[in-house]
C-alpha cells in the first residue's frame, strides 16, 4: 500500500478521463454518440491488452466463471456511456460532469435494493440531499417556461439517465468482483461495448473528417490508459481514501469548459455541484468508518489475534 501513488494515480485518471470527454464533445456536434462509444471502446482494448502482456495476466487474466454477469454489465455501462456522450452534445462538460456525480448516490440506493446492503439514516440524508443537488443543477433545464431549450432539456433526461445506468453498472461491477479478477472486467466491458455500439451502424453513422478520426481514435487510447490507472490507483490505497478526489473533475470540467469550449458556468450550477459533492464527501466518510469497524470486529473474533 502506497497512498500517495494511489492517489496521484486516481488524479492522473481523472484528468484523463475529462481529457477524453472533451474530445467525444469536441467531434459530437458530426459523429453520433454510439459510433464514439465505438470508438472509446474499440482503441481502448490494444491499450488494456499490452498492459495485461506487460503484467503478465493475459493468459489467465482474462478468465471467466461468469459470461452472463460481463453481458448484463456491458449491457447497462454501454447504455451508461452512450447517453453521456450524447449529453455531452447537448450541454455544457462542467454540467454533465455535475449530473454525472449522482451515479454514486444512485448506488447506495441500488445496493439496499438489489444487494441486500444495510443502509441506514446517515448514508440516506446524505443521498437525499445529494439529490437536492441534482435537483438544483437541473432545475433550470426542466422549468416550464417559453425560454426553457428542448435541446437542454433533453441533454438533462440523458445524462441523468446515464447516471442512472452507471449507477446499475458499478452494482453489476460489485457482484463480478465476488468471482472474477480486475482485468477481466475491465477487457470483457471494452469488447462487449464495443460489439453492442458498432450495432449503431444502422442508425447512421458518419465519416468523421481527418480531426475527427484523430481526436476519436485518442479518447479510446485515453480511455483504456485512464481505467489502467484507476484501476492501479486503486491497488496502492483503499477506495475511502481517494475516492473524494474524483471530485476534481469538475475543477477541471470548468477549466475546460470556459477555455476550451466557452461555457460560463451558472451560479444555480456551481451551488448544486457543491451540495452534490458535499454529499458524496459524506458518503465516502462514512462508508470508511464502516470498513475500519468491520475490520476491528474481524480482528476481535479472529483467534489468537
Amino acid at each position: 500500500m502506497n497512498p500517495l501513488r494511489g492517489i496521484t494515480y486516481k488524479v492522473l485518471s481523472v484528468c484523463i478521463f475529462v481529457a477524453m470527454a472533451s474530445l467525444i464533445k469536441a467531434t459530437s456536434v458530426h459523429v453520433p454518440p454510439g459510433q464514439a462509444v465505438f470508438f472509446r471502446s474499440f482503441f481502448a482494448i490494444p491499450v488494456i491488452v499490452t498492459w495485461l502482456v506487460l503484467r503478465g495476466e493475459l493468459r489467465h487474466g482474462l478468465e471467466t466463471s461468469n459470461p452472463m454477469g460481463h453481458l448484463w454489465r456491458g449491457l447497462v455501462g454501454t447504455t451508461a456511456m452512450g447517453l453521456g456522450f450524447a449529453g455531452l452534445g447537448l450541454l455544457p462538460l462542467p454540467e454533465v460532469t455535475a449530473i454525472g456525480y449522482a451515479a454514486p448516490l444512485m448506488v447506495v440506493v441500488f445496493a439496499a435494493m438489489f444487494l441486500n446492503e444495510k443502509v441506514r439514516a446517515y448514508r440516506l440524508s446524505a443521498v437525499a440531499l445529494g439529490l437536492v443537488g441534482v435537483m438544483i443543477v437541473l432545475s433550470p433545464r426542466l422549468s416550464i417556461g417559453a425560454e426553457m431549450d428542448s435541446r437542454e432539456t433533453l441533454g438533462a433526461v440523458v445524462v441523468l439517465g446515464g447516471a442512472f445506468f452507471a449507477a446499475l453498472a458499478q452494482v453489476f461491477v460489485r457482484k463480478l468482483v465476488q468471482t472474477e479478477g480486475t482485468a477481466a472486467i475491465v477487457f470483457w466491458f471494452s469488447v462487449t461495448a464495443t460489439v453492442l455500439s458498432s450495432l449503431t451502424i444502422f442508425w447512421g453513422w458518419v465519416m468523421p473528417a481527418p480531426t475527427e478520426f484523430a481526436m476519436l481514435i485518442l479518447a479510446g487510447l485515453l480511455g483504456g490508459v485512464g481505467q489502467i490507472f484507476l484501476t492501479t490507483g486503486y491497488r496502492h490505497a483503499d477506495a475511502s481514501l481517494i475516492a473524494p478526489f474524483e471530485y476534481t473533475s469538475m475543477l477541471l470540467a470548468l477549466g475546460v469548459g470556459y477555455f476550451i469550449f466557452g461555457e460560463v458556468p451558472t451560479l444555480i450550477m456551481l451551488t448544486g455541484a457543491a451540495i452534490i459533492i458535499t454529499a458524496g464527501v459524506l458518503i465516502i466518510f462514512r462508508e470508511r468508518q464502516l470498513g475500519l469497524e468491520r475490520a476491528r470486529q474481524r480482528k476481535a473474533t479472529t483467534p489468537g489475534a
